[in-house]
């Protein structure tokens, strides 16, 4: 049951209004980043452009998936030991470089080793912006509105970036990559002028990830663990949470994948395809924000679950169609199981992260997201050659599976029910017997 709207639960609409400046002025900086995002749509077009094999092609993309890795993990630590402003400036200005310098060199080695630095230097700054979003927010809901408003602002900039994209491979693809390098530039330009490092601050001390409250005076402090990749991997829900990631992001991304394979193999065109995926660019774009208003104030596991049986049942479904009516119905329900998820799994992490370590959950969480990602198209491929049926059972039992990761282990389930039975009782009120007196 949702809670009214009130003093201490406002409005989902009013949270997003009364949202802290640096969510929007970290929004406005993506929204510029993504409209410039060329590199990753458009690099494969460049490619055969330049004559450059199949397989060399898959080579240089294989090292932009690593890049991407590895610079999540380094932007969560960096975000961590020199602050989330300063790791976003240093990201953007070493995107830069390499970004620009791409379509000036033809041999292979050179791509691939400039195509490396640019995705490991261009995620640097994912963790960073993520971990500031959740420094400048105190409530659950007021995080789930920060990172709604985040995630649009990300798809606005990528629809815009996919039409500008396209004008400018027309004329150049130099001018691609220059355009890519500028809103990087501008990017570091908006961090350095405009964002602050913030000190976490969270409204409710019972939130998970939350330091526990200072011991009783006279008690030693227990020591606090020194903040790291490893300490953070020792909590049990994180490890949880990370491989639930993996397999949502494989299933997900079989929607570029499996799904223009089939409209390929029931002998529609690529602007059937197209269409499609405009339907759920603009669903997304239209009810993102509103569903999410609507889910705020429920559970987050079962939200997240909700989101994972929709995705990988809506997928699943695209093997008994050929139809586009039909196609179209499906992309409706996997693209709400999109809009649950999202949103509501970045702002679940940032409860759950300690102050001290927001920036390498979010790079764990980053990287998480880019493993899933890059492997979906390499099995998911595979896969759909062996048997398409097998692509569509894989996302069936993948959401199911992932759906069931979202919600509480058994030993969470176990310890929360013996803390509440250790719980001490306040005393019975005495009861007045007839003729007696109260004792």
């Amino acid at each position: 049951m949702s809670l009214r709207a009130g003093p201490e639960h406002p409005r989902f609409r009013d949270t997003v209004r009364r949202l802290p400046p640096t969510v929007w002025i970290v929004s406005l900086g993506i929204l510029v980043v993504r409209v410039g995002n060329f590199l990753p749509v458009f690099m494969v077009l460049y490619l055969t452009s330049r004559d450059i094999p199949p397989a060399a092609a898959g080579l240089v993309l294989g090292a932009a998936g690593l890049g991407n890795i590895l610079g999540s993990a380094i932007g969560g630590y960096l975000a961590d030991r020199i602050g989330r402003r300063w790791t976003i400036v240093l990201s953007m200005v070493t995107t830069a470089g390499p970004t620009a310098a791409i379509p000036l060199f033809d041999e292979l080695a050179v791509l691939i080793s400039l195509v490396f630095l640019a995705g490991t230097a261009s995620q640097i700054y994912r963790p960073a912006a993520a971990a500031l979003l959740v420094d400048a927010t105190t409530t659950t809901q007021q995080r789930l509105a920060a990172f709604a408003v985040h995630r649009f602002a990300m798809n606005i900039g990528a629809a815009v970036g996919g039409v500008l994209g396209g004008i400018l491979a027309t004329v150049s693809y130099i001018a691609l990559f220059l355009g890519n390098a500028v809103a990087c530039l501008l990017l570091a330009a908006i961090a350095a002028l405009f964002l602050r490092d913030l000190t976490p601050a969270r409204a409710h001390p019972d939130i998970p990830g939350d330091p526990p409250p200072a011991p009783p005076p006279g008690e030693p402090i227990p020591a606090t663990p020194e903040p790291s990749y490893r300490q953070a991997l020792t909590d049990r829900r994180l490890r949880r949470f990370l491989v639930m990631t993996v397999i949502a992001e494989f299933v997900y991304i079989q929607s570029t994948v499996g799904l223009p394979l089939h409209v390929d193999a029931h002998h529609l065109t690529p602007a059937d395809f197209g269409l499609l995926m405009g339907l759920n660019g603009v669903m997304v774009l239209l009810l993102e924000l509103p569903i999410t208003g609507l889910v705020s104030r429920r559970s987050p596991g079962a939200v997240l679950a909700l989101g994972n049986v929709l995705t990988g049942v809506g997928l699943a479904m695209t093997g008994f169609f050929g139809e586009m009516h039909w196609l179209a119905a499906t992309i409706l329900i996997w693209t709400m199981g999109e809009m649950l998820y999202a949103s509501m799994a970045s702002a679940y992490l940032g409860d759950l992260a300690p102050p001290t370590m927001g920036g390498r959950y979010q790079g764990l969480y980053s990287a998480a997201i880019t493993a899933g990602t890059g492997l979906g198209p390499l099995i998911g491929g595979a896969v759909y050659a062996f048997n398409s049926w097998a692509l569509w059972t894989v996302c069936a039992l993948g959401g199911l599976l992932s759906a069931w990761l979202c919600l509480p282990s058994w030993k969470d389930r176990r310890t929360r029910t013996t803390s509440a039975m250790e719980e001490p009782k306040a005393p019975a009120p005495p009861v007045h017997e007839p003729g007696g007196p109260i004792s």
